[in-house]
């Protein structure tokens, strides 16, 4: 019989968030794989489970990962854990669950705490979609052309960031985004816990005023943008605001006139779009 792999949200300050559901999966478990062992002690001690505590995160060997699959393939449940809220969200454990999924063993999730999900909900930022960005890469071409990829699109942006990069990433940010609100979520649901909404033109400026704003684990939002409406000399826009008012002989002549396109190309456009 294989074993399963529990991957199991965590609180992200306070311990009453942990779900009556997920300590009993870290009880039942033979095995907790956790990103930082000294952290996951302290919350089996609270749930007192007695599960094998062992470490896997963005370092470890293939050794370790295989260690894991053995267990699972005796027959062990194992539960996956990160330092605070739900495991494979921008951390290593997306390569364990990728694996084990692999390997043809079980993985249940055990929903529960998000930084994610919580900043969302307390943002205030109204959207049709979110882009969920991860951490930015931290310099060089790779942050460059992520940057330019999140301004292309017009949804909200939500990404993870370390005090030490939060003023260089907000003024990154507005230089590619634009001005745009962004909500700057710290410490959530934790004791010094703030979520503040502002310009990206104020917020590397506020963030600086005060050392504390830049301490903790951070969530920032950024509100997306309207799409941008075709221009008037788009072939395509053109020919479909002629299409609807004109014969097809007649709306393909006004719109060589228009866009300055030849009219071989615009007639099989306009018959692509009469059908």
């Amino acid at each position: 019989m294989s074993g399963t792999l529990y991957v199991v949200a965590t609180p992200l300050g306070n311990l009453s968030d942990l779900s009556p559901r997920a300590a009993e999966t870290l009880c039942r478990v033979n095995t907790v794989a956790a990103e930082d062992t000294r952290r996951s002690r302290t919350l089996l001690e609270h749930v007192k489970s007695e599960a094998a505590l062992m470490s896997f995160h963005a370092h470890s060997s293939d050794a370790t990962l295989q260690k894991i699959l053995h267990l699972l393939g005796t027959g062990k449940d194992v539960a996956l854990v990160t330092d605070a809220g739900t495991p494979a969200v921008s951390d290593p454990g997306a390569k364990l669950v990728e694996a084990v999924r692999a390997a043809g063993h079980r993985v249940i999730p055990v929903p529960g705490a998000s930084a994610l999900t919580a900043a969302l909900s307390a943002s205030g930022v109204s959207h049709d979609g979110v882009i969920f960005a991860g951490f930015l890469p931290a310099k060089g071409r790779e942050r460059r052309e992520k940057l330019a990829a999140l301004a292309a699109g017009s949804w909200a942006i939500a990404l993870f960031e370390a005090p030490h990069r939060i003023g260089a990433t907000l003024a990154d940010l507005h230089a590619a985004l634009g001005e745009r609100d962004v909500v700057i979520a710290r410490e959530i649901t934790k004791k010094f816990e703030a979520i503040t909404r502002l310009p990206l033109s104020q917020a590397r400026d506020w963030v600086a005023a005060d050392s504390d704003r830049g301490r903790g684990e951070i969530v920032l939002v950024i509100e997306g943008r309207e799409p941008e409406r075709a221009s008037a000399t788009d072939p395509r826009a053109v020919l479909e605001a002629l299409l609807a008012e004109l014969p097809l002989k007649q709306a393909v002549a006004l719109a060589v006139k228009l866009t300055g396109e030849k009219r071989n190309a615009l007639y099989a456009l306009a018959l692509a779009l009469k059908k």
